[in-house]
């Protein structure tokens, strides 16, 4: 894809020498253009040299959104270390393990996470964002990364509740780059407003290094608010930025969407979730197309791509393969099904994970040939348009974050409360989908849905957090006593008993 010996950093300092002055990040008022962005990247590479970090070594982020996120990635490139950013939604217990699984050598923090992380990291030396970011713009560190050294270490919650780590290589990232690039048709003249969190491949992928590889712009907000966005579209004249199904709802009931002006969007693009046509119909209403991005994190995550010059004409389709992936809808056997059949969907290009860190068993599970295994049931149609149509492992997507029933049923299983319990996802206006409880009281026990609720508290972060229980005299199982949980789903579409 590009010459051996180079890293991702290189495309930034390509285009410091082509556009120097070009406007590279927005944050809080503070500015970086291309050559003053190329000078940081190799300022922190020289600083992690000078603090050890070798080739191989993982660096651990944990904060907010930050320029700094993405300039220890890109250093981190530049030396053949792996970047590790950390979900800063998370209780500190819940990092402890991410930590203890990956031994990164630094863990850096911003100063509101900061005692946050020193309780989780234990033997990790913690430091904070500013000891970094005031690094003195030396250059002595050795230029040893590479297009097939790992880079990126992204966690992502397994199905049996223990997060798995996904090992990305630099080639992999310029990739799914190219794959961005075609979404968008992106140019250096483009302009992304970045607000989802960048600790995703999401928010980190989709569009904000492939702006960056790409030489456009990006103003990076440090979380969502619907306000500052309408705000930042009309003063900073943004042409892309990019959504979840909760974001787009908040943004379009905010009292100012529809006066605000929009007309520098060339369109928008969503992703994290099958995307609801309601929440999409009030930017089509107003001339702004959305489009969708579908992936996963093992995948970079840009797999298939609805461009928004086809998205007003695909109703219900996530669209065809992007440029670098083949897509294929298996059967159990791994046979390709036929046009308009259920099955699953198979991905293999260049942006896919190298492997799971440190367990062979995922890697062999979830790769077949090449071909990851995402896990999603879909269906094709003549044209070679896809469509989701359900999702075999059984995550919840809330607001953009995945939730893992498995996790949330290992805290239910320790209970006395319950006799049996399962954890589904249900449809909700606000969220997209919301975790809920179907259980069965123990025996001589009164059901008690707030003490429930109550079992999770300080054991996983408030986002998991199922939203209401639904009472049932049983659940419905196979033969070999697996819960059946499209059965589950109709008995809760036909039971309204929740408190």
């Amino acid at each position: 894809m590009w010459s051996n010996g180079s890293d991702l950093a290189s495309w930034v300092d390509n285009w410091a020498d082509h556009q120097p002055d070009a406007l590279a990040i927005e944050f809080e008022g503070v500015t970086t253009n291309y050559k003053q962005l190329s000078r940081r990247i190799a300022s922190i590479a020289s600083w992690l040299h000078l603090h050890k970090v070798e080739m191989g070594d993982r660096v651990a982020w944990l904060g907010p959104n930050h320029p700094l996120a993405i300039e220890l990635l890109l250093a981190c490139s530049r030396l053949g270390v792996i970047f590790l950013p950390l979900n800063s939604r998370l209780l500190s217990s819940e990092h402890r393990w991410i930590l203890q699984d990956a031994e990164p050598k630094l863990l850096i923090t911003h100063e509101d996470f900061h005692e946050h992380g020193k309780e989780a990291a234990e033997e990790i030396p913690v430091l904070l964002l500013d000891e970094v970011s005031q690094s003195e713009p030396i250059e002595v560190a050795p230029r040893v990364g590479g297009p097939d050294d790992p880079v990126l270490l992204a966690y992502t919650s397994g199905t049996t509740g223990t997060p798995k780590g996904a090992l990305l290589c630099q080639s992999a990232l310029a990739a799914n780059a190219v794959n961005g690039a075609h979404a968008h048709d992106l140019t250096s003249n483009d302009r992304f407003l970045t607000f989802l969190p960048l600790f995703h491949v999401g928010g980190l992928n989709i569009q904000t290094l492939p702006a960056l590889m790409g030489g456009a712009s990006v103003l990076l907000h440090n979380s969502f608010d619907p306000g500052q966005w309408l705000e930042d579209v009309e003063r900073w004249q943004p042409t892309w930025s990019l959504f979840v199904p909760a974001t787009l709802t908040a943004v379009s009931n905010h009292p100012a969407f529809m006066q605000a002006d929009l007309s520098s969007l060339k369109g928008l693009m969503a992703g994290s979730s099958t995307i609801p046509e309601a929440a999409t119909r009030p930017f089509f209403e107003r001339g702004i197309s959305v489009g969708q991005v579908y992936g996963a994190t093992e995948t970079a995550p840009t797999a298939v791509v609805l461009r928004i010059d086809q998205a007003a004409q695909r109703p219900g389709s996530c669209g065809k393969a992007a440029t670098l992936c083949d897509v294929r809808i298996v059967n159990d056997e791994g046979i390709d099904v036929a046009a308009g059949e259920s099955g699953e969907l198979w991905v293999r290009g260049p942006n896919i994970l190298t492997s799971y860190w440190r367990n062979p068993d995922a890697t062999s599970e979830s790769l077949t040939d090449g071909w990851f295994h995402t896990g999603d049931i879909g269906h094709m149609d003549l044209d070679g348009w896809i469509y989701i149509d359900d999702r075999k492992k059984d995550v919840v997507i809330s607001g953009g974050e995945n939730i893992y029933p498995a996790e949330l049923e290992n805290i239910l299983a320790e209970s006395d409360l319950l006799l049996e319990a399962t954890v589904v996802g249900v449809s909700d206006s606000r969220w997209g989908e919301i975790p809920v409880v179907v259980a069965v009281a123990a025996e001589g026990v009164d059901q008690n849905s707030q003490a429930v609720l109550q079992l999770f508290d300080g054991q996983i972060a408030r986002f998991k957090h199922p939203k209401r229980v639904i009472w049932v005299d049983h659940l419905p199982r196979n033969v070999m006593g697996k819960v059946l949980k499209h059965e589950v789903r109709v008995l809760i579409a036909s039971n309204e008993t929740t408190t």
